[in-house]
């Protein structure tokens, strides 16, 4: 067994905690190779924090450089549970435009956290960002939900309608201006991004109030960038409760299986549920059975890692 073998898994996330200060970076660890029972590190302490800003974080997200070269964590700048409470139309309207960045090299160490504002002056906020390494291109694409505002609306007024934004970055230091990328009616939100079998799947959340709203929604293209995505799966996670969001997904080492977990927001206690799938390419997700899925409760909307057995055991000692 070799420190470079495939081994484990990492979960980056916040916890849900209207009592005290969950909105910071908590990692939780795969018992062994099972992707389905974890523990959280440092006692359950949070790994990471930022005291700028709204000095809230929600939505962690964690990717790989390709050239081998460590990590890059972003993140949501919001504190949703402040001392004043929460006010969702303020978030929307008014809420930060940046994103929290930290680097590792090895994911034992990390850089002090950077604020890199992403999305335009007309914007209402950038939520749960996630980074996307694109091989067609070769650059990093960070995308990022925004309610964009008129420019005769200085105020923010308007209805507040999500869409999902994109800027592409070499190194999460310089950014190209904002694009629009996907918008649909009701607005749309938490996109998450995937590669399998030479295709691009993205999973996302249709707003509430739109007619026939899709929810958590499946769809596949040929590239990141390509005009034409089709629908496998609408509704995924809806048996799960009343509302569902911020979908994660990620595959087994060996390939030979795909979890999707939603963040369960509608009940008590909040926190992931999952699906899974032997055929990404089908749409078709089953539940996973009660009870397997090992988990904190509150362990809300992050990424998962597949490790290497040296990350790991790094890890693990945490």
């Amino acid at each position: 067994m070799r420190a470079a073998d495939p081994y484990g898994y990492l979960l980056v996330h916040f916890v849900e905690d209207r009592a005290g200060h969950g909105e910071r970076v908590h990692l939780s660890l795969s018992e062994g190779d099972d992707p389905l029972r974890w523990r959280r590190l440092r006692g359950g302490e949070p790994v990471l924090e930022s005291r700028r800003g709204t000095t809230g974080v929600r939505d962690p997200h964690l990717v790989r450089r390709p050239d081998g070269a460590g990590f890059h964590l972003v993140a949501t700048d919001l504190r949703v549970w402040r001392p004043e409470g929460p006010d969702w139309e303020e978030f929307g309207r008014h809420g930060s435009r940046d994103v929290v960045v930290w680097d590792s090299p090895d994911l034992l160490s990390w850089s002090p956290p950077r604020h890199v504002t992403v999305a335009p002056p007309n914007a209402g906020m950038a939520w749960a960002p996630e980074v996307f390494y694109d091989q067609d291109t070769g650059v990093f694409v960070v995308h990022f939900a925004a309610a964009l505002y008129a420019e005769d609306d200085p105020l923010h007024e308007g209805e507040i309608v999500p869409r999902i934004m994109t800027t592409t970055t070499r190194d999460l230091r310089g950014f190209t201006p904002p694009e629009p990328y996907l918008e649909l009616p009701g607005g749309v939100i938490d996109m998450t991004v995937v590669r399998a079998g030479g295709e691009v799947h993205r999973f996302a959340k249709q707003g509430d109030d739109a007619p026939g709203s899709w929810q958590v929604f499946h769809q596949v293209g040929a590239s990141f960038f390509h005009p034409a995505f089709r629908t496998l799966a609408t509704g995924l996670g809806q048996g799960f409760g009343p509302a569902v969001e911020g979908p994660l997904v990620f595959p087994t080492h060996d390939g030979s299986r795909w979890y999707l977990w939603v963040d369960q927001y509608g009940r008590s206690p909040q926190g992931y549920r999952a699906l899974t799938t032997t055929d990404i390419a089908s749409g078709e997700w089953e539940p996973v059975p009660d009870g397997e899925l090992q988990l904190p409760a509150n362990t809300k909307h992050g990424a998962v890692l597949p490790l290497l057995r040296g990350e790991w055991k790094g890890l693990a000692r945490l």
